[in-house]
């Protein structure tokens, strides 16, 4: 099946060292970490991976993160993080870690919201809720595959939009607080979601969405009022 990949469970398991290789600003407050983790079992676009930090003291911090990058071969994965404020892992991501750190890293994991790119897929994100989306979104393209896919993204304005440079015609935006000239401020509505469901592909969306819980809440059900089936929706909630 086009755009499967093949995952290593046993691997998966395991905790390995990663090295940061490269660090990108997304936004004023995002950025987006490259690693090198040589021993990587794959993942599906959608999943996640724990990471741990230990400081000299031996205290543990550990975190989940959900994977930006499309699946490829090259041993490299990357996170886009929010700079949460108080975040131990965030905050030392943001204002400590430099290229040559390193960081265990134990995964992929989850397959719940993982999407293989075999179906048609509706994608609602907003904020960070992007990134696992985004990841679908890249190996879309870097497969070249023809099953349908279009996704919704809200943000607060231009300034945060993640990935903001990469969205194509795939892609929709709502802004919240402010937007630029000519475009129209507020939540995503139905006005959004009615429309991708009253014209649907063959077989229908499978949908994905991503965000905290109050826009999870709030998307799921636009989507069902729009006539998704509820048990064609995975959410994926975070705060």
């Amino acid at each position: 099946m086009p755009g499967r990949i093949a995952v290593s469970e046993q691997v998966a398991a395991a905790w390995q060292t990663a090295t940061l290789t490269e660090i990108r600003r997304e936004t004023p407050s995002a950025s987006t970490f490259r690693l090198a983790v040589p021993h990587w079992a794959g993942h599906l676009p959608g999943q996640h991976l724990m990471l741990r930090l230990t400081a000299e003291d031996g205290y543990v911090a550990q975190r989940h993160y959900s994977i930006a990058s499309a699946p490829d071969d090259s041993g490299h994965i990357e996170l886009t993080l929010d700079h949460v404020a108080d975040g131990e892992v965030s905050g030392w991501f943001h204002t400590v870690a430099r290229p040559g750190d390193r960081i265990d890293v134990r995964g992929p994991l989850s397959g719940f919201f993982a999407w293989p790119g075999d179906r048609p897929a509706l994608l609602l994100g907003a904020g960070s809720g992007i990134v696992p989306l985004m990841s679908m979104v890249r190996h879309h393209r870097a497969q070249g595959l023809s099953v349908p896919l279009r996704m919704l993204v809200s943000a607060r304005g231009p300034e945060e939009l993640i990935y903001a440079d990469e969205l194509g015609v795939e892609t929709t935006t709502v802004f919240t607080r402010s937007a630029p000239a000519g475009v129209p401020v507020g939540r995503m509505s139905a006005a959004h979601v009615a429309p991708l469901l009253a014209e649907q592909p063959s077989g229908g969306w499978e949908a994905y969405v991503c965000g905290s819980n109050g826009f999870a809440e709030h998307a799921s059900r636009l989507l069902v009022a729009a006539g998704q089936p509820v048990d064609r929706i995975r959410i994926e909630r975070f705060g």
